[in-house]
């Protein structure tokens, strides 16, 4: 019998079950009353921050996602808080100066945040290290994620490398990040062990049941060593989400890898949100296309929100018939852009781009100025170099970046704050603001009128419930 080595769960429905599910809609007085019972699960932590949390909240929600932190943050007495960190991007779009990622991360734990997960779209480890520097000087623990694709340079040999540079770096633990669902579960295994062998510090597998092989990729993953594996409570798991919690917890007990967590009390937990998810599909909120098994996504190596942006934008063209074209020209274009993974904003960048190509009925005859970006070197290496030819045809003689992009970023911290005057309330306004200025512009306007009394009407602000694209 093997020994025991129980399996601990990292829950993600605060964060990645509901931005998978319903565009990261749920609000903060909807997480509220339940955290109390999620902070006796013994979760091994709780991710609640993040992502696109940030955006959503100040966009769609007009809350403060510094107070949703601080209000969180108060309920889970026992329990680590997690947060998603794009590296250099933070939780924006675009690379920011050092300066603002370090204040962003010394206010993401001063506020609340225990353990945060940085990650960069390209694997360029470079734009992780001021990131990383700054959560271990304020005392955070550094998960470092790997994000995982399929492609011919993305070996066993590749990731265990890649691992090995992010624990010298400082990363307390290392993350598998499968945005996309495309891992199997017999290179989980071999993957996971690979990597278990060559580095010290707990490993974590973060995946999607998009393709639906998700619950046996895990299994496989926690047979072969890994530590950490990342669910989501039933009600916003499954489908383009995480592998529900309750099956996992049940998979694993009576086993070497039991978790220890008591099922009835995920149960209680499960009847809270369960309504949460009704409501969800009576409004369109949530939609049953995110729900389902999406098989191409392993066919075509293409996460599937790449594939339904591809679908809407063939529509909006009136040009379904050129789908399968496209499709056979996305991994052209990701060839000549160094073969990055598809993830948020690479995905968008070659999937568009694959578009123009098709539709305009030759090869770069119009480049988008994020595929100018991306060739010019502005988001970091790749893990292959350009293609030449088609770089020269997009950037002209322009001199590509070669050193970490973010070397060529003056500080912004103190133009930020001249720029927000006399909106700032506090101290965090101002990463708020560098991060989404005219959001944050619109809801410090929205703040200020809610406490002056002169709330805008219904239907003057955007808290909208939308389908899901």
């Amino acid at each position: 019998m093997t020994e025991k080595r129980p399996v601990k769960i990292m829950e993600t429905v605060l964060r990645d079950g509901h931005q998978s599910l319903i565009a990261t809609r749920m609000t903060t007085e909807q997480m509220l009353p339940i955290i109390e019972k999620m902070d006796k699960v013994g979760y091994h932590a709780v991710e609640m921050w993040g992502g696109a949390t940030f955006d959503a909240a100040l966009r769609f929600l007009k809350e403060d996602p510094w107070e949703r932190l601080r209000k969180v943050r108060d309920g889970f007495k026992n329990t680590k808080l997690q947060m998603l960190f794009r590296g250099q991007n933070i939780l924006g779009y675009r690379h920011y100066a050092d300066d603002v990622v370090e204040y962003f991360v010394q206010k993401s734990l001063a506020n609340g945040i225990d353990i945060i997960r940085i990650f960069d779209a390209l694997n360029d480890v470079r734009n992780l290290q001021t990131a990383v520097n700054a959560t271990k000087r304020e005392g955070g623990h550094v998960q470092t994620a790997i994000s995982y694709t399929l492609g011919e340079p993305y070996t066993i040999e590749y990731y265990v490398d890649l691992a090995k540079r992010m624990e010298d770096m400082g990363a307390d633990s290392i993350c598998i990040k499968d945005m996309a669902g495309l891992l199997v579960p017999y290179h989980a295994e071999e993957l996971v062990k690979a990597i278990k062998e060559n580095v010290k510090v707990p490993l974590e597998l973060h995946t999607h049941c998009t393709s639906g092989v998700a619950h046996m990729t895990y299994m496989r993953a926690v047979e072969a060593g890994c530590d950490i594996i990342d669910c989501a409570m039933s009600p916003f798991g499954e489908g383009t989400s995480q592998p529900a919690t309750e099956v996992q917890v049940a998979t694993y007990k009576g086993t070497p890898y039991d978790t220890g967590i008591d099922s009835n009390l995920l149960n209680e937990i499960t009847e809270y949100f369960r309504p949460l998810r009704e409501e969800a599909l009576a409004s369109g909120l949530m939609s049953t296309k995110v729900l389902g098994v999406d098989i191409n996504t392993l066919r075509y190596q293409v996460p599937g929100g790449m594939l339904s942006n591809l679908v809407s934008q063939l529509k909006d063209q009136h040009a379904e018939d050129k789908f399968y074209d496209v499709l056979a020209e996305i991994p052209r274009v990701r060839e000549d852009m160094g073969m990055p993974p598809l993830v948020t904003p690479s995905s968008q960048i070659v999937g568009t781009q694959a578009v123009f190509n098709v539709l305009l009925g030759g090869r770069y005859k119009m480049a988008t100025k994020e595929t100018k970006a991306i060739l010019s070197g502005e988001y970091g290496q790749t893990v292959r170099p350009f293609n030449p030819e088609v770089q020269k045809m997009v950037i002209g003689d322009k001199e590509p970046i070669t050193c970490r992009p973010a070397d060529l970023i003056p500080d912004e911290l103190e133009k930020l704050e001249a720029e927000l005057g006399e909106w700032k309330e506090q101290d965090e306004d101002v990463l708020s603001y560098a991060l989404f200025p005219q959001v944050a512009m619109d809801f410090f306007k929205y703040r200020k009128a809610m406490r002056e009394g002169n709330a805008p009407v219904s239907g003057d602000v955007e808290c909208s419930v939308e389908p899901v694209k």
